[in-house]
């Protein structure tokens, strides 16, 4: 395996891959929404906060476990996504509140739970 780069963060020496902090509500499928929806398309940060709290390069972060190497971030995330797969089965089960297709909302909050549990499953 390659040597990590490490990154100045701050005044420590930062060889990790991190989540940004708002992660269920980040990402391009959120921009991609975003940008459809209102014709806009917002430039990305240089810098985010992370799961973990500290400030790190957009560059830094990844929503994919397999390439999180910071653990608080990986025990953030999880949380993350099992909790927003819990308010999704619940929004879906209320009538009336989101129209989506049962096998679409089931598909929604399986994707969820699975990323929570790919993201613990390195502790």
């Amino acid at each position: 395996m390659g040597r990590a780069k490490l990154q100045i963060v701050g005044d420590a020496w930062d060889p990790h891959v991190h989540v940004e902090v708002n992660l269920t509500r980040a990402g391009a499928d959120v921009r991609n929404l975003l940008a459809s929806t209102f014709g806009l398309v917002a430039d990305l940060p240089a810098e985010v906060e992370t799961g973990c709290g500290r400030r790190v390069a957009y560059a830094r972060t990844s929503p994919h476990p397999e390439r999180v190497t910071c653990l608080t971030c990986r025990r953030h995330a999880s949380e993350q996504h099992r909790q927003f797969a819990e308010d999704l089965a619940s929004m879906f089960r209320m009538p009336g509140v989101l129209d989506v297709h049962g096998a679409d909302a089931a598909k929604a909050v399986a994707r969820h739970r699975d990323l929570a549990r790919r993201f613990a499953s390195a502790d």
